[in-house]
């Protein structure tokens, strides 16, 4: 296994991230009990600044050890389009009308399962919410169907006294239901697309090879936490003064929306689109909320930096995938999937030559079924956390107990995908 020093250093700078990310809850508890420096136990406790932060230790190490055009050098060869991706798709996602429309659609389907099932409203909608909105990832792409689910979870449950079972339940069901709900298509999962055309794989190959399989672990998942949280879920207000927002104003930010998943692989026009639409919204303010622009720019930069400190992982991931066997790939895949992006790790995959059609399968397998177990280890992950966070114990989310709620929906995953 052949590594240079500078490769060895990032190896140990992404470890530290990795380390930092589980300990982010103990900076929020020393933030609020020094005073005096509560300002930097702050900083180092937003899990979005993780990878930022020590992805600018990396250049400086780069800086240090090279010299400071080896560090620009290595910078400007990153590709950050993922990153800007989904902070546009949040921008938009997370707008006043297609939550709306969204919410409306849900409340819709949600009086349908009253009527047949006799449910009560609030275990509907949690249950549609982690069922449906998963599944639409696979069209709308899934960082804005995380933007989506997270918005409707947080004011169906996240708003109201909530168990710690419920908070950390409710996030890891869905942040593995959102992780396998986009693999019904080749554009939609950021794991996925990073093979789809190193090895043509079709829509229609994503939907016979992963779409059953997908559908049924979401849907387990999501009846399952279902039955298990109903009891503390609250029956959502009616409020007949709510505003309705107009069916054209509803159609310019569908529009918009749709613009920015068509062109995702282009920046400067999604990037153009995202700076159109602001300006829209500002024009028209009467039917807006304010843009999520604080929560998307933390994401962004959270993913940049793990673009920035991924690049210098495969020296050590990419030998130990090329070793494995099928089986052996599906596994260990989900397990360095939480640990690092499972999109870096399809993407290193997809460069070792002559494997096998089976080995291509698991190891995509493995990735979107482990990416729920840690806020890293899918790209749309710190969207959810960016959104839901503060309504968390010291507004920080223990990535110990993330890992432990999204065990049982990840075995889930697994049988659907090793058995079905």
């Amino acid at each position: 296994m052949n590594f240079t020093a500078t490769e060895l250093g990032a190896t140990i700078i992404f470890a530290i991230a990795v380390l930092h990310t589980f300990c982010t809850g103990y900076f929020e508890t020393l933030a609020h009990q020094s005073r005096r420096h509560a300002g930097l136990w702050h900083l180092l406790g937003e899990v979005e600044i993780v990878f930022g932060f020590w992805a600018a230790i990396l250049v400086i190490f780069i800086s240090l050890y090279d010299d400071l055009n080896t560090a620009k050098a290595f910078l400007n060869k990153r590709n950050f389009t993922e990153p800007l991706f989904v902070f546009a798709i949040m921008i938009v996602a997370g707008s006043k009308p297609i939550l709306y429309v969204s919410t409306q659609f849900l409340h819709t389907l949600a009086r349908a399962l009253q009527f047949l099932l006799r449910l009560k409203k609030a275990p509907a909608l949690y249950f549609l919410t982690l069922a449906i909105t998963p599944l639409l990832g696979s069209v709308i792409t899934e960082p804005a169907a995380m933007t989506l689910a997270a918005f409707l979870l947080r004011d169906l449950v996240y708003r109201h006294q909530c168990s710690k079972a419920l908070l950390f339940g409710t996030l890891g069901v869905l942040f593995v239901n959102i992780s396998i709900g986009g693999t019904l298509t080749n554009f939609a999962a950021p794991p996925v697309l990073m093979v789809a055309t190193t090895w043509d794989w079709s829509s229609a190959f994503m939907f016979t090879n992963f779409g059953l399989e997908s559908s049924i672990a979401i849907f387990i998942n999501a009846l399952g936490a279902t039955l298990l949280f109903h009891r503390q879920l609250v029956e959502p207000v009616t409020n007949s003064t709510t505003t309705k927002v107009p069916l054209a104003v509803i159609l310019m930010h569908l529009l918009f929306l749709c613009g920015v998943v068509v062109f995702a692989h282009d920046p400067i026009i999604f990037m153009w689109l995202l700076l159109f639409f602001i300006g829209y919204t500002t024009a028209y303010p009467k039917h807006q909320s304010p843009l999520i622009l604080k929560e998307a720019l933390l994401v962004g930069f959270f993913l940049g930096g793990l673009v920035v400190l991924g690049a210098l992982q495969g020296w050590w991931l990419q030998p130990i995938l090329s070793m494995m066997e099928p089986t052996a790939v599906f596994y260990g895949s989900l397990a360095l999937t939480a640990i690092t992006d499972n999109a870096a790790l399809t993407y290193l995959g997809s460069l070792v030559t002559g494997t096998s059609p089976e080995f291509k399968l698991a190891l995509v397998g493995g990735a979107v079924a482990g990416g729920g177990l840690t806020v890293i280890a899918n790209a749309p992950n710190p969207a959810g956390i960016a959104i839901l966070r503060h309504h968390f114990p010291n507004g920080a989310v223990s990535a110990l107990h993330l890992l432990i709620a999204a065990i049982p929906p990840t075995v889930v995953a697994i049988f659907a995908y090793r058995v079905f």
